[in-house]
């Protein structure tokens, strides 16, 4: 069998022939890139007034590891797929964007049960901005009819252009675009 060009590329950059290729990909991936990072999360528009008015983040019903690949400085926008989280009315808008304060992944206990985990956010002012006029414009929405899986993750990376499309649409207020 033939090694793809990015597995020769592993080999090649001092990986040795008993590394899985497979293996190295994701541990490259959820390693930190230089320079400012661009998230998406998604939660419900309830739970994210929540957030913006304690100044924190908490996605994937408060799992750590989402919220330590972002780093101090990074952006985070969130995007709301319903009112509440069980059973509320269908909304599909963006309705929050803030930037990271520092590095600190923080357990927070909301009962003797839940012990989620959480980020600080400095939240911008913004505009709550309906996805649908801009499902053509995002590239990890454009030309794709399943868009909504990728929300499913609850947590996922975008580009710069993406952010400052979205940024954009939602009005958001004090954002440098030579700043991100």
């Amino acid at each position: 069998m033939r090694a793809a060009p990015e597995q020769l590329a592993l080999f090649s950059a001092g990986a040795s022939d008993d590394v899985d290729p497979v293996v190295a990909r994701a541990e490259r991936l959820r390693s930190p890139s230089p320079g400012r990072r661009y998230w998406i999360g998604v939660v419900s528009a309830s739970h994210v007034k929540r957030g913006v008015q304690g100044g924190f983040a908490q996605v994937c019903h408060g799992k750590a590891g989402p919220l330590r690949r972002m780093k101090a400085g990074d952006w985070l926008i969130y995007y709301s797929p319903r009112t509440d989280m069980n059973g509320g009315a269908p909304l599909r808008s963006f309705t929050a964007i803030g930037r990271v304060v520092d590095d600190d992944t923080y357990p927070f206990a909301m009962s003797e049960t839940f012990v989620p985990f959480r980020r600080n956010i400095r939240y911008t002012e913004c505009k709550s901005t309906e996805i649908g006029g801009l499902l053509e414009r995002l590239s990890f929405t454009r030309g794709n009819r399943h868009w909504g899986y990728l929300f499913r993750t609850g947590h996922f990376e975008i580009g710069r252009e993406d952010f400052l499309t979205i940024a954009g649409a939602m009005e958001a207020k004090d954002i440098d675009e030579h700043g991100i």
